[in-house]
């Protein structure tokens, strides 16, 4: 057996916290700081989320994961002139794909990003490097890191930045076991393999569907496979925009992750973009200044910005969402109402995967029918807990 002994268990209180395996080695290097036992928990589900959607879209992935649920989650598609001004990418910097993967994952929810645990698919390089030392994180995992990236992250939090390297070749044993309570729990391990060939059958009278498209729904279906349930995710261009996670009610679920998604599209408007920040700010009093700012949560805008700054009014919000369309979403279980669908295209949600077998699913289809939203029924369930 071999173990490794952790900072802590989930509170300081919590001592004795280690991870072992019974046979072999373990599948993960420490390179640098020392893990707790959220870190680990962070950095195994958010692996195991990069490490699907390489295998599904073949793109380059990164992971923002905070208390075993992601942030954010992303595929390295090249940013846009917007992306770059809403994530505080200044045009001249090249980013790698793997850099714009991670860029987008932690620019998906910047403020529940903040003290993350990063997951990468790939080696981690320079480019992607700088970018993750410029942000407030716990810890990155990875398959390898070339030297010079090695070298820049071990300069964070004063060199006890966390660092994680793990064997991209490890296969876990198909039987999982968890203990609560003393009692030991058993079941098959999650194998259901998340690509292209589950995005079937449309059920809705619309059918189109882009290659786009279909990668925004395999962002958000392999997103949901790691995330606590019930669980709600919206996509658009290779990442999550909203990330609704831990719900009891299905559509608080579609709600929150609604609203993080309508923050994002709001973020990329002009009104946003050219807001007059103060020159002393930080990229996270950023965040918290344009958060404040969409949700008109406070009255004295001088602490943030150089000159008077109206609070955006509820017509102005409605106004600047009312034109967003070609929205992805997925859901890891059926949805038992209408009223999901109706908030969804608030958001302006165009296409929707989800398992199905509600005995409603008759009016959620005419739902979408009405909407002209295209959805697909795959009796996929992903419950995660």
């Amino acid at each position: 057996m071999e173990r490794l002994e952790l900072k802590y268990g989930c509170n300081p209180n919590q001592g004795q916290a280690s991870i072992s395996i019974d046979e072999g080695t373990l599948p993960l290097k420490v390179l640098n700081g020392k893990p707790g036992y959220i870190n680990l928990l962070d950095a195994l589900n958010g692996w195991q989320l990069v490490a699907s959607l390489k295998q599904a879209t073949g793109l380059a992935s990164a992971a923002s994961f905070k208390h075993v649920s992601p942030a954010g989650a992303a595929v390295g598609l090249a940013l846009n002139e917007n992306e770059r001004r809403m994530y505080f990418i200044d045009e001249k910097q090249t980013l790698s794909e793997l850099a714009s993967a991670y860029v987008r994952a932690r620019g998906a929810d910047r403020m529940s990003s903040f003290g993350d645990f990063i997951s990468l698919s790939d080696t981690c390089d320079l480019s992607t490097a700088k970018r993750i030392k410029s942000e407030v994180s716990d810890g990155v995992i990875a398959p390898s890191y070339t030297e010079e990236a090695l070298a820049v992250l071990k300069q964070k939090k004063g060199g006890a930045y966390t660092i994680l390297c793990i064997d991209p070749s490890y296969a876990p044993p198909l039987l999982e076991e968890r203990s609560v309570y003393g009692i030991t729990f058993t079941q098959e391990r999650n194998t259901q393999v998340l690509d292209d060939s589950v995005l079937q059958p449309v059920v809705t009278k619309q059918k189109d569907l882009s290659q786009e498209d279909r990668l925004n729904l395999l962002v958000a279906l392999n997103t949901l496979k790691y995330t606590q349930s019930n669980s709600v995710c919206y996509a658009y261009r290779g990442q999550t925009i909203g990330v609704g996670a831990g719900q009891q009610s299905r559509i608080h679920c579609t709600r929150l992750a609604g609203e993080k998604a309508d923050l994002w599209q709001l973020r990329q408007t002009e009104r946003v973009l050219s807001l007059p920040f103060l020159p002393s700010l930080s990229r996270n009093d950023k965040d918290n200044a344009v958060e404040c700012f969409l949700r008109g949560e406070t009255e004295d805008f001088s602490r943030y910005f150089a000159q008077p700054v109206s609070a955006l009014t509820d017509e102005e919000r409605e106004s600047l969402l009312c034109s967003v369309s070609g929205v992805s979403l997925a859901s890891d279980a059926f949805f038992p109402f209408r009223d999901n669908i109706d908030r969804a295209a608030k958001s302006g949600v165009s296409y929707i995967v989800q398992c199905g077998g509600s005995v409603r699913d008759d009016l959620v289809i005419e739902a979408c029918d009405a909407l002209g939203i295209v959805m697909i029924m795959n009796g996929i369930r992903l419950f995660h807990h």
